[in-house]
């Protein structure tokens, strides 16, 4: 689906569906008034049991986050809603895919008055709560490119605090990787063999988006950094 239309299709249909900027030449036009995305960007086409994309046009193709199809690559799709983007100078323009697999949504059980699960999906002590607010900071206040703050900033911050805990920049790291070992199990790109280097910070914001994603920590729990719960 573009933003002029869009087209549905079979996997047995042998069809291949071309996207990009020509109407005339494409079935889904994508970019119409931007010349950095070609004519005939790329394709989807069912190949085997899976649907695959292929970037065919000069400009990468961003999955949802930061992966890249570049031009001459391709990628599955999984089979779900996946929001694509060609990423030109001017803008990034939307494509969007959905494979539906098994029983269709509107034969499923509706639950349209059920209470919304508030439940979070990962459980924190109250003591990981802090920590981890405090860790993840920047990124609940929505600030720009945002990075864990660093373990000394962490202990100085909570050691103000809660002077009486003893809070230092080790003692800090050791409850969150703590964190992210109990999770790992469930959660990839929490340990060091499934990050390749540099690492970098990238076990703790893996770790903080998927705090993040499963609403597990939320904007109003800045509040906790506000006040102690206690030594």
């Amino acid at each position: 689906m573009g933003v002029e239309g869009g087209m549905r299709v079979a996997p047995d249909a042998g069809f291949t569906l071309l996207f990009g900027r020509c109407e005339p030449d494409v079935h889904v036009c994508v970019g119409a008034a931007d010349r950095h995305v070609s004519r005939r960007h790329g394709y989807i086409a069912h190949e085997g049991s899976r649907w695959v994309l292929h970037n065919t046009g000069r400009m990468a193709i961003r999955f949802p986050g930061s992966r890249l199809v570049l031009g001459g690559q391709q990628a599955e799709l999984p089979a779900a809603y996946t929001p694509l983007f060609i990423v030109t100078p001017r803008q990034e323009h939307l494509l969007e895919v959905r494979i539906a697999t098994g029983a269709a949504l509107s034969s499923r059980e509706a639950l349209h008055e059920a209470e919304t699960d508030n439940s979070d999906k990962w459980k924190l002590s109250k003591e990981e709560r802090l920590l981890l607010v405090c860790l993840a900071q920047r990124y609940l206040r929505q600030e720009p490119h945002p990075q864990p703050l660093t373990w000394a900033q962490v202990a100085y911050e909570l050691d103000l605090l809660q002077p009486r805990r003893g809070w230092t920049a080790k003692v800090a790291s050791y409850g969150v990787k703590t964190v992210r070992e109990r999770l790992s199990g469930k959660v990839h790109g929490l340990t060091e063999k499934e990050v390749p280097p540099p690492i970098g910070n990238a076990l703790n914001h893996n770790l903080i988006t998927e705090l993040l994603v499963t609403a597990t920590i939320r904007e109003e729990d800045l509040a906790l950094l506000d006040r102690s719960d206690g030594p």
